[in-house]
This record gives C-alpha cells, sequence and structure tokens, in this order.
C-alpha cells in the first residue's frame, strides 16, 4: 500500500512537471520579445529597505522570464535615512540596466533637460 502511495505521488509530481514545461514553452512561443524601444522606467523610493530587494528581484525575474527588453531602469532614492540606498547601489552594481540615482542628480539632470527643451 506503501508503494502504492508513493509511486502515485511520483507520477503526480512528474505530470506537474511536465504541464509547467508545456506551460512554459507555449508561453515563450507566444511572447518570444517584447520591445520597449528605448524607453526607461523611473521607480522612486523612500525608506524602503525592507521591501526593496524583494521587490528588485521580482521585477528582474519577471523581465528575465518574460524576455523583455527593457535598456534602462532608473531608481531614484528621495533622501532616504534608511539602508536603501546601498541596497540600490548593490543591485546596480551587478545588473548593468539598473541605475541609481539620489534625489539631487535626479533634479539636476531635469534641470539640465529643461534648459535644453
Amino acid at each position: 500500500m506503501l508503494d502504492f502511495a508513493l509511486t502515485s505521488i511520483l507520477w503526480i509530481l512528474a505530470l506537474y512537471g511536465l504541464i509547467e514545461i508545456i506551460k512554459t514553452i507555449i508561453h515563450i512561443h507566444k511572447y518570444p520579445k517584447i520591445s520597449f524601444n528605448g524607453t526607461s522606467f523611473v521607480i522612486t523610493v523612500h525608506n524602503q529597505e525592507n521591501n526593496l530587494e524583494y521587490f528588485l528581484k521580482l521585477l528582474i525575474y519577471k523581465i528575465l522570464y518574460y524576455n523583455l527588453d527593457i535598456p534602462e531602469i532608473i531608481i531614484v532614492d528621495l533622501d532616504s535615512t534608511d539602508n536603501t540606498l546601498n541596497i540600490l547601489r548593490k543591485f546596480a552594481k551587478d545588473f548593468y540596466f539598473i541605475n541609481v540615482l539620489t534625489f539631487d542628480e535626479y533634479k539636476n539632470i531635469l534641470t539640465a533637460h529643461k534648459e535644453i527643451l
């Protein structure tokens, strides 16, 4: 009886794995590559050290899983008083498409951009 239960569980897990593989293949075929054509995402954060690492890992996972062509993610730290900026800099060092700016740097870029227009 125990052998039957273990065999049944193994077959169920094998079928589940097969279904997940088929779903992934269908997804990759249906959405081969989404391109944002030079679009950058700007994310602002303030004192988010407890939530930031989970959010960034989830965002990076989604970008890689869905094969999104996102050239740049700009994350602006709004003068956080906790460890947020250090966490951001660690991610920026690990992933080339993440750029981190302080609020003052971001304001300077916006001011320079307005002068050009």
